[in-house]
């Protein structure tokens, strides 16, 4: 791969902002599409689940990758071009297929737009893995977390514009753009012969009996349980307090992204700096600080401030999580097993929204806030095991 560090991270960030665009719009904005089309919050819901099954199933994906050097181009570059351009004729067909008509076309369409986006998510897992030094682990991580939210950002706003005053079809063909960015810097990579000692091996898959990696993954997953738990509350807890409108939500979820974006640089630099243990410490201490805020916002001008420390507090858990996988991932079955841990954080999501939500209309938001940033403390004897000496 190119030596050029600056444009690497380019390249990384470009991908992850690629994807969070779409994400966004597929989690905040395909929901108003399907209303403005005539369609029910069931349909919605459906086409949900089923668009988004690709990345419960992208494990498999990064086996293929791991094992198959496709065509003799390499282990991940042909795959993230070939992810990358499904993506890009889907978001272009996207608009000439009417939900209300063809719904089913329209899930299948998007069905395999996720399965284009699960190829290249994965692939750049595994390139990153492949190319990026341990003690620039914390860097790289920060800005794929950085990327992504940024593209969280202008999905939240620039999409919205478009969608209000101009045309769906605008939408989704600033959504084709925006992956198109990374394409030159990808075309760029050269991936190297792989040595011998990261060659594919089922026998690999032993790492998970490892102590080590079980507390990796039950950190992992009271990392993303308390982050994406208190994330679903954020603004309708302000909406039921403050009454605040659905454009100033928006400017929240911005302002949210920004200190995402933020706390990517503040946890990938801290791990490259002071070590994993040190920097897992620290970022457990803000994400206590952060969702513990958000049960002391007394009025939306106070909200400003606490909102973007827990934007903070969120990118430093994910970057710091991410660059702890990178670390405890074995060469030779690099996607597949960074995909697995990645499984953890998406089963830790669903069930911290699940429980937060419970716990919203048991206790209220306030102390459903105060019970996530409890949460944080049982991680701490996962600690020793974690970091014990190998």
């Amino acid at each position: 791969m190119s030596e050029n560090r600056a444009l690497r991270y380019t390249m990384f960030g470009l991908l992850y902002f690629s994807q969070g665009t779409v994400l966004s719009y597929f989690t905040a904005l395909n929901g108003l599409y399907f209303l403005s089309r005539g369609l029910t919050m069931t349909d919605v819901g459906v086409f949900g689940f089923i668009a988004l099954i690709p990345f419960v199933i992208k494990i498999f994906l990064g086996m293929l990758s791991d094992r198959v050097n496709l065509l003799g181009l390499g282990h991940r570059k042909p795959y993230i071009l070939l992810g990358l351009g499904v993506q890009v004729a889907c978001l272009i067909a996207a608009p000439f297929i009417d939900p209300a008509a063809h719904y089913w076309g329209f899930v299948a369409l998007a069905f395999v737009l996720q399965m284009g986006m699960a190829l290249y998510d994965t692939c750049t897992d595994g390139l990153a893995l492949d190319t990026t030094p341990t003690e620039e682990k914390g860097t790289i991580q920060g800005f794929m977390v950085g990327g992504r939210a940024m593209g969280v950002v202008v999905t939240a706003s620039a999409v919205g514009l478009l969608a209000e005053h101009v045309s769906w079809l605008a939408v989704f063909w600033l959504l084709a753009f925006f992956t198109l960015l990374p394409i030159p810097l990808v075309l760029g990579v050269r991936e190297a012969a792989r040595p011998a000692e990261r060659t594919f091996d089922w026998h690999a898959f032993g790492a998970f009996k490892h102590k080590t990696v079980v507390a990796l993954a039950a950190l992992g997953f009271l990392f993303f349980l308390v982050i994406a738990g208190a994330n679903q509350l954020v603004n309708p807890f302000l909406e039921e307090t403050f009454q605040i409108g659905l454009s100033q939500a928006g400017f929240f979820t911005t302002l949210w992204g920004v200190g995402v974006v933020l706390g990517g640089f503040v946890g990938g630099r801290l791990i490259d700096r002071i070590g994993d243990r040190n920097t897992v410490r620290i970022s457990m201490g803000i994400a206590f600080a952060g969702v513990l805020a958000l049960a002391l916002i007394l009025s939306p001008t106070i909200a400003w401030p606490l909102v973007a420390l827990f934007g903070l507090a969120y990118g430093t858990y994910q970057t710091v999580y991410f660059a702890l996988a990178m670390a405890y991932t074995d060469p030779r079955i690099a996607a597949s097993m960074f995909s697995i841990l990645m499984a953890v954080t998406n089963v830790a999501q669903g069930v911290g929204m699940g429980v937060s939500g419970l716990l919203a209309d048991a206790v209220g938001f306030r102390w459903t806030f105060v019970a996530l940033a409890a949460v944080n403390v049982l991680a701490l004897p996962i600690l020793p095991v974690l970091f014990r000496k190998k």
